[in-house]
């Protein structure tokens, strides 16, 4: 466990991590659950754990729409998207570790690709 990239990914986020009483409402109410290994509520249990690592290397942190649909569900105010942004944005971080580049993202568009996520991928992948 790397106890660093645990209070870079809580810092980033600013969630309270152990406010999550696992019920599950977040990822039920996610509209790329079938689409992640992991779902909201696992990554928050997983981060509180300190399994950033195995979390980095997940293609979950690049399924999440970033709708926040997990956030208005949270019974308590634990906004996983958040936590799924931090994870992502401490990959993204390392050398090497982006996964698409804003010009691949073209080539793999479809009609029935809804609009937020062309615009949710361009927010990602154009920084």
């Amino acid at each position: 466990m790397n106890k660093n990239l645990k209070e870079q990914v809580l810092r980033s986020s600013g969630v309270n991590v152990l406010k999550c009483m696992r019920c599950g409402k977040c990822s039920a109410t996610c509209p790329s659950y079938d689409e992640m290994e992991y779902h909201p509520h696992q990554f928050v249990y997983m981060v509180e754990k300190g399994d950033i690592e195995t979390l980095m290397k997940s293609e979950s942190i690049y399924k999440c729409l970033t709708c926040f649909a997990c956030v208005e569900r949270c019974p308590r105010g634990v906004e996983p998207a958040k936590v799924v942004e931090a994870v992502r944005l401490a990959a993204v971080r390392q050398q090497g570790g982006n996964h698409l580049e804003p010009t691949d993202i073209p080539a793999l568009l479809d009609e029935d690709l809804p609009q937020q996520a062309i615009v949710t991928a361009m927010r990602k992948y154009a920084k």
